[in-house]
C-alpha cells in the first residue's frame, strides 16, 4: 500500500522537474490522489450478541410479527395524549438542541470536504520601503543604486497537500458518520420524547385517580367519625375511638396535599416537555379523564429488528465509524507528505530604470510553482501514539456499540414483563379492592350495632385506602409497561420524515445571522452510501 502510492509520488516529482508546463501537472495532481489506497481500517458492523426470540415470546398477548411504531401513542386511542405529542414535537426545546447539533455535523462535514482542495489561496499586496545598511555585503552588488528604494507587488498564491494516503478522504468519512451520527441522536432524542410524553401524561391521570381515591376515602371517613362520637356520646364507646377516628382521618387528608404535590409536579414536567412555562393545563386536560387504556397485546418482533430501528443503536455504530477512518487520519501522518505550491504576480520597484508604474507591465511577472516533501522523522513516538490513541478510541465506541445493543434488549425485556405483569395485578388488586370495600361496609354496620370495636373498622379502612392505591397504581403501570416497549423498540421517530429538523422560525433566525448557503435545507443533510461516498469526489460548500 504505501509502496503504490510512493512510487507514484516519485513519478510526480520526475515529472514537475522535466517539464515547465503547469496545466498538465495539475491535472496530475488532481487525479492521483484519488488512486491511492487510504491508510487504515474500513469500518464494519461490530459483532454483537443478540438473543433469538425474547423471553416472552410464548405468551399469547406477544406477538412476534414485524410491525411499525410510527404513531404508536395512538394505540391508547386517547386524543389528549396525540394532541401532547404533537405539539412536544413542535416546541420541545431539547430537540431543538438536537436539531441545531445536525446542522453543526453538516457544517463540520463542509470544511472536512474544503480540506481536500488545495489547503492554502491567498491574494497578496504589498508596498516596501527598503532601505540598505552602508555597511552591508549587499552594497557591493548595489553600487549607483543607492541604498533606498521601493517595491511593490501583487498576485495569488497556494498550497496543496495531496491526498496520497487518503488522510483528508479519511476525514470526510468521519465527517459523513458524525452527520449520521447526529441525525440518529435527533431520532433517539424524538424517541425519548415521545415517550416521556406519554409517560408523564400516564402520571398525572393516575395521580388524578389516586387523589380521587383519597378524598372519596377522607368522606368515608369522616362517616367513621360521625358514627364514633355518636356512640361515645351515648356512653357506648370510649373517646379513644373517636381519636383513632380522627388520626386515620387527617393521615388520609394530608395524602390528599401530597398527592396534590405530586400532581402539580407531574403537570410541571409535562409543560417543560411542552417548551411551555409551568401552568394547569386544564385547558388540554379537562377534556378528558381516566387511565389511557392500554390494548392487553403488543407486536415486538425479534431481538435483531432493534439493530435496524433503535436511533442510539445507529448512533452507537456511526460514532465507531467516524473513529476508525480518525484511525487512518492519525496514521497517514507515519508517511511523508507531498504538496504542491506555487504563486503568480507583479513586482515593481524605482531601482535604476524601473519604476513603480510598471507594476502591471507583463515584464514585471513573477512567479514559481513545484513541488515539495515533508516527512516527520523524528517526533520521539508522538505520531505512533497518536495512531494508537485513536485506536483504543475506536474499541472503546466498539464495545459502547455492543453495551447500547445488550442495553436495548434489557429495556426491551423490562417492558415486557411489566406490561404482562400489571395486567394480572390489575385482575387481583380489583379483586382485593372489591373485598375490601365490602369488608368495610360490614365493619361500619357491626360497630355502628356495637357487635364489633372500632379497631376492626380503622383497619378495614385502611386496608380499603391501600387497595384501591395498588389498583390505580397497577392500572397505571399496564400503558406505562406499553410505553416502555414502545420506547425500547425505538418507536416514534419516524414522524420526523419529511419535516425539517429545525422549526421555521430558528432556521429563518440563522439565515439572517449567517449565510448558511444551502446547508439548512433537508436535501443538504442526505448522504449517498457508505460505498459511493468513500469514491466520489464531492465539491465544496461554498
Amino acid at each position: 500500500m504505501a509502496g503504490v502510492c510512493g512510487a507514484k509520488a516519485v513519478s510526480i516529482i520526475a515529472y514537475f522537474q522535466l517539464t515547465r508546463k503547469f496545466w498538465p501537472a495539475l491535472l496530475l495532481a488532481l487525479t492521483l490522489p484519488a488512486g491511492c489506497t487510504m491508510v487504515g481500517p474500513d469500518f464494519l458492523r461490530p459483532a454483537s450478541k443478540l438473543s433469538g426470540q425474547w423471553l416472552e415470546a410464548d405468551d399469547h398477548r406477544v406477538e412476534t410479527a414485524l410491525a411499525t411504531y410510527r404513531e404508536w401513542w395512538k394505540a391508547f386511542n386517547d386524543p389528549v395524549l396525540e394532541n401532547l405529542i404533537q405539539s412536544a414535537y413542535k416546541q420541545n426545546l431539547p430537540l431543538r438542541i438536537a436539531g441545531v447539533r445536525v446542522f453543526e455535523a453538516r457544517a463540520q462535514l463542509g470544511i472536512a470536504i474544503g480540506e481536500f482542495f488545495p489547503q492554502a489561496q491567498q491574494a497578496f499586496g504589498s508596498t516596501n520601503f527598503n532601505r540598505i545598511s552602508g555597511t552591508s555585503p549587499q552594497l557591493v552588488s548595489t553600487q549607483g543604486i543607492g541604498l533606498s528604494y521601493m517595491q511593490t507587488q501583487v498576485g495569488l498564491g497556494a498550497s496543496w497537500e495531496l491526498d496520497f494516503w487518503g488522510k483528508y478522504r479519511r476525514a470526510i468519512e468521519s465527517a459523513d458518520a458524525n452527520l449520521l451520527s447526529s441525525i440518529a441522536a435527533y431520532d433517539n432524542a424524538l424517541v425519548a420524547l415521545t415517550g416521556d410524553v406519554a409517560s408523564t401524561y400516564v402520571q398525572i391521570r393516575t395521580l388524578e385517580d389516586r387523589l380521587k381515591i383519597a378524598r372519596e376515602n377522607v368522606e368515608i371517613q369522616k362517616e367513621g367519625l360521625t358514627i364514633a362520637r355518636a356512640r361515645f356520646q351515648g356512653g357506648a364507646a370510649s373517646d379513644r375511638d373517636v381519636q383513632q377516628a380522627i388520626a386515620e382521618l387527617k393521615n388520609t387528608e394530608a395524602t390528599v396535599f401530597q398527592l396534590d404535590t405530586l400532581l402539580r409536579q407531574a403537570k410541571n414536567a409535562l409543560c417543560t416537555l411542552l417548551g411551555l412555562p409551568p401552568s394547569h393545563l386544564d385547558d388540554i386536560l379537562l377534556t378528558t379523564s381516566g387511565i389511557p387504556k392500554a390494548p392487553i397485546q403488543v407486536a415486538v418482533g425479534i431481538p435483531a429488528d432493534l439493530l435496524r430501528r433503535r436511533p442510539d443503536i445507529r448512533s452507537a455504530e456511526y460514532l465507531a465509524a467516524a473513529q476508525s477512518a480518525q484511525i487512518g487520519v492519525a496514521k497517514a501522518d507515519l508517511y511523508p507528505a507531498f504538496s504542491l505550491s506555487g504563486n503568480f504576480g507583479f513586482l515593481a520597484s524605482d531601482v535604476g530604470q524601473s519604476q513603480l508604474g510598471n507594476l502591471t507591465s507583463w515584464k514585471s511577472r513573477a512567479g514559481s510553482i513545484g513541488p515539495a516533501s515533508q516527512w516527520n522523522l523524528l517526533n520521539y513516538g508522538q505520531i505512533t501514539n497518536n495512531v494508537r490513541l485513536q485506536d483504543a478510541k475506536f474499541q472503546e465506541l466498539l464495545v459502547s456499540y455492543q453495551n447500547t445493543v445488550l442495553q436495548a434488549q434489557q429495556e426491551v425485556e423490562n417492558g415486557l414483563v411489566s406490561f404482562l405483569n400489571a395486567q394480572e395485578q390489575v385482575i387481583s388488586f380489583g379483586e382485593a379492592a372489591d373485598a375490601a370495600k365490602k369488608s368495610l361496609d360490614l365493619a361500619m354496620i357491626q360497630y355502628t350495632e356495637g357487635m364489633t370495636d372500632f379497631t376492626t373498622v380503622l383497619t378495614a379502612q385502611q386496608n380499603l385506602l391501600r387497595y384501591q392505591n395498588n389498583l390505580a397504581d397497577s392500572q397505571g403501570a399496564v400503558p406505562q409497561g406499553l410505553i416502555a416497549i414502545y420506547r425500547a423498540l425505538g418507536g416514534g421517530w419516524e414522524i420526523r420524515e419529511g419535516h425539517e429538523f429545525i422549526p421555521a422560525e430558528i432556521k429563518e433566525t440563522m439565515e439572517k445571522r449567517t449565510d448558511w448557503g444551502r446547508l439548512l435545507t433537508p436535501a443538504a443533510v442526505e448522504l449517498p452510501a457508505p460505498e459511493k461516498r468513500r469514491l466520489m469526489l464531492r465539491t465544496p460548500d461554498w
